[in-house]
């Protein structure tokens, strides 16, 4: 009888590795299957069945975050010792701080969010701007005031600000808490990316609309909206959302901040992991050996990619020729080269159960700051001196 294993994942990440399973099934004699759920579905369920020590699946695809949250209480299985050197190896540098908690594994690293800017053709070459031009963000900036007043070169909506700020905080190597785990969100890298914050608004180039909404998919169907700044990942949104765009996108580089400062960060991402709960050995066998098949085969990885848009960490996928294909919804650029590139350059991150405390923190600091109530340095500061307040922590 073949052996078997479930495992939830949400949303077309399910999906993805449903159609690895299948694939995986045919030639294993084994039954893997892949229960989708809705993303905050998933949240739910999951942290219910690890925290209640039951009900939980023989795997799940997790967020990076939610590795150090349960990771931290022992609700997933310890896979350090199933890690091997080439397995390392084979994965980008900057995706292992994310599975790791006090020093094992916890989680085999899945996608990544390498960063870049895709920007509308049309708007930028009607405006004089050239994307190859722009070398750090006050070049952005620059270019972005030879728009119309009627388009806008970037969004900075109030829910965005917290995803914004990582994504800049992580261009710039910084860490929201330190080794020691003390607050560093008020650090000179988190005052940097305020103050640039600001500098666009003041600059006047930014809109401030709701993401995900109609109107955020329209100011860019119609080109009132002009760039976004974000990961690999927003290209099957793209894609799915707004298919009479075809051709007019074009994917740069993130603007650095000095010139010859580093353009990489990363954007969301996610993993895999065993529940600790599952204590059948040929379960728990089965599980990994379908995690490692799907995680580092590189034709499974990118198609993954070229099906749902979900960029790998897994390096050796980058050889094959899908990234150097010429796609036609960028105008024939070879986007998926460039976040390649990007992907190997990523600094690490550290997560901590307190991460939703910063995300909370800057939100409504940084909010203040573009209302006119503070200066970039005073609202980090405020942020760092909430986020010690709240979780006991020291301030660095």
């Amino acid at each position: 009888m073949a052996s078997s294993a479930n495992g939830w994942a949400w949303n077309i990440a399910a999906r993805s590795l449903a159609g690895a399973a299948e694939m995986y099934n045919e030639n294993n004699d084994a039954e893997i299957t892949v229960e989708e759920l809705g993303r905050n579905t998933w949240e739910q369920r999951f942290q219910t069945a690890i925290t209640s020590g039951s009900g939980a699946p023989d795997f799940s695809a997790i967020q990076n975050y939610d590795v150090t949250v349960f990771g931290s209480n022992n609700g997933l299985t310890d896979i350090t010792d199933r890690i091997t050197d080439s397995i390392e190896e084979d994965i980008v540098d900057g995706k292992w701080e994310t599975v790791s908690v006090d020093g094992s594994y916890y989680a085999l690293p899945w996608d990544i969010g390498p960063t870049g800017v895709f920007y509308k053709r049309d708007r930028y070459e009607e405006a004089g701007i050239d994307p190859s031009t722009i070398e750090t963000w006050d070049d952005f900036i620059e270019e972005g005031q030879k728009l119309p007043d009627d388009v806008a070169m970037v969004n900075i909506p109030s829910q965005e600000l917290p995803q914004l700020w990582r994504m800049l905080f992580r261009q710039l190597g910084g860490q929201a808490f330190t080794e020691n785990g003390a607050v560093n969100i008020h650090s000179e890298e988190s005052a940097r990316v305020a103050q640039l914050i600001l500098d666009m608004q003041e600059a006047g180039i930014t809109k401030r609309v709701e993401m995900w909404s109609g109107g955020w998919f329209t100011s860019f169907a119609e080109g009132s909206l002009a760039s976004l700044p974000t990961a690999a990942w927003m290209d099957g949104t793209l894609r799915a959302e707004l298919p009479d765009t075809a051709g007019n996108w074009g994917v740069y580089k993130l603007p650095a901040f000095e010139p010859g400062g580093t353009r990489a960060s990363n954007r969301g991402g996610s993993n895999m992991a065993i529940p600790s709960q599952i204590q059948d050995e040929a379960v728990v066998d089965r599980a990994w050996d379908y995690l490692e098949y799907a995680m580092t085969t590189p034709e499974v990885q990118n198609q993954m990619l070229e099906e749902y848009g979900l960029f790998p960490s897994l390096t050796t996928a980058y050889e094959a020729d899908l990234y150097d294909e010429e796609l036609d919804f960028y105008g024939g650029q070879a986007i998926f080269r460039l976040f390649a590139e990007v992907a190997q350059e990523i600094e690490p991150y550290r997560y901590t159960t307190d991460t939703p405390e910063v995300q909370d923190a800057i939100n409504t600091e940084l909010g203040r700051m573009l209302n006119g109530n503070k200066s970039p340095e005073a609202a980090v500061q405020a942020a760092a001196e909430t986020v010690a307040d709240r979780t006991g922590r020291d301030l660095a």
